[in-house]
């Protein structure tokens, strides 16, 4: 059971990086990006393209990764994030998920349909591991995926604390015409939220790849493990991404300790228990006071 902890804490650091973006595009934006899990995937073949066919080592296939990606953010939320939100919520919704079949269905005839990893071009690291007493066993890519997402998140939160442009990103979340309205430009801080999202999105696909197979249609179940990570932790919360992601990741490894069959319905059961607490929180804080939301409830 130990062993399962720790093993789920550390699963925990990709979940967050996974999340971080949904979160930030959500609390920036204000609106959920169904393509999210697609992009993650889209940025782990795109580095895998530059370690096959470039020849490239695969830190400097990541490298070239991120800015492409964040240039391809950009470029979504320009021509197709900013004109849907026009309409209304449900449009964005839409759009995305035609985008995530496009995806989808583009890295299929692109890349085919095998399975294909970053596992074999990463060397040891893929596999080898620190044993610890107690019969404790840490994977060095586990730990190293957990020290980014720590060095990413606490990079995001400063600057977003500190820079001029994460300053204007805080206040476009919490009032763009506000904002606007002493000189911020909400549609280019918008631009950027996004190029970060997808940069974020994409450096948790290649460190998918790394320590899993992907396929082309991999993306949903990944972007159904950013939601509930972002919900456990904390709408527009860095570091509650990362509480997330770590309450997820351990649930779904104390699941698979019991049963492998009970790896994603521990996950699931974990997100659907906040969320029912979280109801039940909001609907008392509603009708003042925990009597009144029993008789609300059994109305």
């Amino acid at each position: 059971m130990l062993d399962a902890i720790v093993q789920g804490i550390l699963l925990g650091g990709y979940y967050a990086i996974l999340a971080a973006g949904l979160s930030l595009m959500f609390g920036v934006v204000r609106f959920i990006n169904l393509a999210h899990g697609d992009l993650a995937v889209l940025g782990a073949y795109l580095a895998l393209f530059c370690v096959e066919r470039l020849g490239l080592q695969v830190w400097l296939s990541v490298a070239a990764t991120l800015p492409i990606m964040a240039a391809l953010g950009w470029f979504l939320q320009a021509a197709i994030f900013a004109r849907t939100l026009r309409a209304g919520i449900l449009l964005p919704l839409l759009a995305t998920f035609g985008l995530g079949a496009l995806l989808q269905n583009g890295m299929f005839g692109l890349f085919g349909s095998d399975t294909k990893s970053l596992g074999n071009h990463i060397g040891s690291l893929s596999w080898s591991s620190w044993q610890l007493p107690l019969d404790v066993s840490i994977g060095k890519l586990p730990t190293f995926t957990f020290v980014v997402a720590v060095l990413v998140l606490g990079a995001l939160h400063q600057f977003l604390a500190r820079t001029k442009v994460g300053r204007a990103i805080r206040a476009t979340s919490i009032d763009a015409e506000a904002a606007e309205l002493v000189g911020v430009e909400a549609a280019r801080i918008h631009r950027v939220a996004a190029a970060v999202a997808v940069a974020l999105a994409a450096l948790a696909g290649v460190f998918l790849a790394m320590r899993a197979l992907i396929t082309p249609y991999a993306g949903p179940a990944q972007l159904i493990f950013a939601f509930e990570s972002v919900v456990i932790g904390g709408i527009g919360s860095l570091w509650g991404t990362l509480v997330g992601g770590i309450v997820l990741g351990v649930a779904q490894s104390l699941g698979a300790w019991l049963s492998p069959q009970f790896f994603q319905l521990a996950g699931h059961l974990i997100f659907l228990a906040v969320l029912g607490v979280r109801l039940w929180r909001t609907h008392v804080a509603e009708h003042g006071g925990w009597r009144s939301a029993v008789l609300g409830a059994r109305t």
